[in-house]
C-alpha cells in the first residue's frame, strides 16, 4: 500500500495537474487544511527539477493567499477562529492570546512559518489579535518563501542523488516523516502556549 501511495504522489507530481494541485494544497494549508504543501513540492521538484523555483514560487504565493483568509477568519469569525485553536490544543481566551502576542509577534510569524507547524495557527490568531495586516503579510512572504524555496535547493541539489536510497528504504523514510509531523504538532502545543506553564499561563 505504501508503495502504491508513493508511486501515486510521484505520478501526480509529474502530471499536468500537478501545479493546481499544489497551489491548492499550499492555500488550503495556511488557513484550513492539515497536510503540509512540502509532500507534493518535493516530488514535483525531483520529476521537473527545472521547474523548482517556479513550483516554490507558486507555493509561496499560495500560501500567502492561504494565510490571509486565515487571517479573515479570525478578524471577522472571531468565535470560530478561537473554536479551531481550541481544536488544535491552543489557548482559546482573548486574554491568553493577547498575552502570548506580547512576546514579540513578527518573530513568531517567523519562526512557525519555517517549522512543521501548521501556520493556520499563527494566521487565525493574527487575525484574531488584530496583528497589523501589512507586517503580517510581510512577515508570511518571507518566511514562507524561505522555507519553500529552501525545500525546492535541497531537493533539486540533493534529491536526484537520494532517490535510489528513498525508493529501498521508502517505509524507514515515511516513518520518519510521520515523527517529523508527530514532533511538530507537539512542539506547537507547547511552544504556542497550550501548556499550563509560562507567563501567559491559565
Amino acid at each position: 500500500m505504501l508503495r502504491r501511495m508513493y508511486d501515486w504522489v510521484m505520478g501526480l507530481a509529474a502530471s499536468k495537474h500537478a501545479p493546481l494541485s499544489l497551489f491548492a494544497v499550499s492555500f488550503a494549508e495556511s488557513s484550513f487544511f492539515p497536510i503540509p504543501p512540502d509532500v507534493m513540492l518535493a516530488p514535483m521538484v525531483l520529476a521537473k527539477p527545472e521547474k523548482a523555483w517556479r513550483y516554490a514560487l507558486l507555493c509561496t504565493i499560495a500560501s500567502v493567499l492561504g494565510a490571509l483568509l486565515g487571517y479573515a477568519i479570525g478578524y471577522f469569525l472571531r468565535d470560530f477562529g478561537l473554536f479551531m485553536m481550541a481544536k488544535l490544543g491552543h489557548p482559546t481566551s482573548l486574554a491568553q492570546l493577547q498575552c502570548w502576542s506580547d512576546h514579540n509577534w513578527l518573530w513568531f510569524i517567523l519562526g512557525k512559518g519555517l517549522t512543521p507547524i501548521p501556520f493556520k495557527l499563527v494566521t487565525i490568531a493574527s487575525g484574531i489579535l488584530l496583528y497589523s495586516l501589512p507586517i503580517f503579510i510581510a512577515a508570511c512572504v518571507v518566511t514562507r518563501g524561505a522555507r519553500f524555496f529552501l525545500v525546492a535547493f535541497v531537493v533539486k541539489k540533493f534529491g536526484p542523488a537520494m532517490m535510489p536510497i528513498v525508493e529501498r528504504r521508502l517505509a524507514l523514510f515515511a516513518g520518519l516523516l510521520i515523527a517529523l509531523l508527530v514532533i511538530g504538532l507537539t512542539a506547537s502545543h507547547f511552544l504556542g502556549g497550550g501548556g499550563q506553564g509560562g507567563a501567559c499561563g491559565a
